[in-house]
C-alpha cells in the first residue's frame, strides 16, 4: 500500500507541475485536490509523506484565467 500511495503522489505532483506550467488552471486545481486527497489517505493510515510531498504544490495556484 505504501509503495502504491507514494507512486500515486509522485505522479499527481508531476501532472500538477505540468498543468501549472501550461497555464491550465482547472486541471491544476484538480491535480491539487487529488494530491490533498492522497495526503489525507496517508494521514488516516499514519503514513508520513513529509519527504514525498512538495508542500509548495499544495498552496493555491497563483495562475489566473484571462
Amino acid at each position: 500500500m505504501i509503495g502504491e500511495l507514494r507512486t500515486q503522489i509522485e505522479t499527481v505532483q508531476h501532472h500538477l507541475v505540468l498543468a501549472r506550467e501550461a497555464g491550465l488552471l482547472h486541471e491544476a486545481h484538480l491535480h491539487q485536490a487529488r494530491l490533498q486527497d492522497l495526503i489525507d489517505i496517508a494521514a488516516r493510515h499514519n503514513i508520513d509523506t513529509s519527504t514525498w510531498v512538495d508542500r509548495g504544490l499544495i498552496a493555491p495556484t497563483a495562475l489566473s484565467e484571462g
